[in-house]
């Protein structure tokens, strides 16, 4: 006797690939939503907040991790949909990303007492706020992925991912500006800190920046999809 899988994602794979899409990138955005709430911590020179919402952040990150684990062990070789398996694989691996960052962020603040520079706060702050607005925009686009497939990759659907994606790339060429004002004012500002702070303060940035490229990436794998 064959026994039926009670995995509630075996069942969303059988009705559509894009499901589990979606509720991989459900736990992705909050994984991001968590930053600006760890950076407050940051300022607040609250080491023990810091470490309490990095915690939280990887438990979301794994959580993240077992739904992309479960997707690709159980999504078949060959799929009658207008998008290729290896795509949709390089989707959720962009999703993924944007977890791991968030969570490795979390990691370098929990490990260290980081202090911000005054002079770059009201710059991260932006650039805070612009990561946390692409990735829910891209959220957004993953959302309408189930509808895409439902009127055949055309007609309002088609638009209005078509302008969403057009939303991540603006938002993406916006934070690359941000990007370059903050590198150039902690730039300035690297006698006030050790060198060592200095080095991780930029790779936080980094990471930060990262997070958006992926977003964009997100947004380029789609705009695949449409012009398939």
């Amino acid at each position: 006797m064959v026994m039926k899988s009670t995995s509630p994602l075996a069942g969303l794979l059988r009705k559509s690939p894009f499901k589990p899409i979606q509720e991989h990138m459900r736990v992705v955005i909050t994984c991001v939503a968590m930053l600006p709430e760890l950076f407050d911590a940051v300022y607040k020179k609250d080491q023990e907040g810091v470490g309490k919402i990095a915690q939280e952040i990887s438990n979301r990150e794994s959580a993240a991790d077992r739904i992309k684990s479960e997707f690709r062990g159980k999504m078949p070789n060959t799929l009658l949909l207008p998008v290729d398996r290896k795509d949709l694989l390089s989707l959720i691996n962009e999703q993924d990303a944007i977890a791991d960052g968030s969570e490795k962020i979390g990691q370098i603040l929990e490990s260290r007492d980081m202090l911000i520079p005054p002079t770059i706060k009201d710059g991260f702050d932006e650039l805070l706020e612009g990561t946390v607005i692409i990735c829910e925009q891209a959220k957004l686009m993953i959302e309408e992925l189930d509808e895409l497939v439902h009127v055949g990759f055309s007609g309002r659907e088609y638009d209005s991912v078509t302008a969403m994606i057009k939303v991540v790339r603006r938002e993406e060429h916006s934070i690359d500006e941000i990007l370059r004002k903050v590198n150039r004012t902690l730039f300035m500002a690297e006698k006030e800190l050790d060198p060592v702070s200095v080095m991780f303060w930029y790779k936080i940035i980094e990471e930060i920046g990262d997070i958006s490229d992926h977003a964009e990436n997100m947004a380029d794998r789609l705009l695949l999809f449409l012009s398939k």
